[in-house]
């Protein structure tokens, strides 16, 4: 794709939004609304890269009440044609479907290679790259397994999305906030990663979420990995305007 004159690629990711309440949280949510009104002007696309809720699962029937500011801006915008797209993160592994069929959003649960400019993005939320992180990989196993999801469908909504949402909070694993501080270079798993990935074959960017930390590192003379930061405590976000990639804070 190439990117029209005056227009640009918005990317944000983990803004939790529900955590640690959805009363606490609802500034935060009144934010981001802001700044999709704020971008909409010359947005071409908008990337989400994951955790934008702190729990979403979807029931056949049901999806977790609230977030109607969120849900209603996004439909909005798409309806504008601004082309969204959705990666899941390790907080909203159950999409299936609700995305698509209300928002006209794809939903992507790998991650995956853009091209905007003759410039080649890879793009994911980042949980369970690279190595290490064994714990939260097996536990990844379990959450996205068939049968259990069948399992969990059935608890009553009032009882699966309550523990979920306390199990998001208190549980280390899952919410991954023991170590939102940077570790260097050579022991941060998503910049192993994208070398790893960047020695099979160029991508001028590597742009993931999920660390919570605004990161720009050089991987080599044209190739960078960034972490978007998140909206609880940075509002960073990226934007690439068919030259360069820059991150921002809202």
């Amino acid at each position: 794709m190439n990117i029209p004159k005056g227009k640009k690629i918005y990317f944000a990711s983990d803004n939790h939004l529900g955590a640690p309440t959805t009363e606490a949280s609802r500034p935060r949510e009144q934010k981001f609304v802001a700044w999709l009104d704020s971008i909409k002007e010359d947005a071409a696309v908008i990337f989400l890269l994951g955790d934008l809720f702190d729990f979403w699962f979807e029931y056949k029937t049901v999806v977790p009440k609230g977030f109607t500011r969120t849900l209603g801006k996004l439909a909005e915008l798409s309806d504008s044609g601004i082309q969204i797209h959705y990666f899941v993160g390790n907080h909203d592994l159950w999409m299936n479907g609700y995305f698509e069929d209300e928002l006209n959003i794809p939903v992507y649960h790998k991650p995956k290679e853009f091209v905007f400019n003759n410039n080649t993005f890879f793009i994911g939320h980042g949980d369970g790259l690279g190595p290490g992180d064994k714990g939260y990989k097996r536990m990844k196993k379990v959450f996205t397994n068939p049968f259990s999801k069948w399992l969990y469908r059935w608890l009553h909504p009032d009882i699966g999305v309550k523990l979920a949402q306390y199990l998001s909070v208190k549980n280390k694993l899952i919410s991954g906030d023991e170590d939102i501080k940077f570790l260097g270079e050579e022991n941060e798993w998503l910049v192993l990663y994208s070398k790893k990935k960047l020695a099979e074959k160029h991508r001028d960017y590597f742009v993931f979420g999920h660390r919570h930390l605004p990161l720009e590192i050089p991987l080599s003379e044209t190739s960078k990995y960034i972490n978007l930061g998140d909206w609880i405590s940075y509002y960073t976000y990226g934007v690439f305007d068919g030259e360069t990639f820059e991150l921002r804070t809202f």
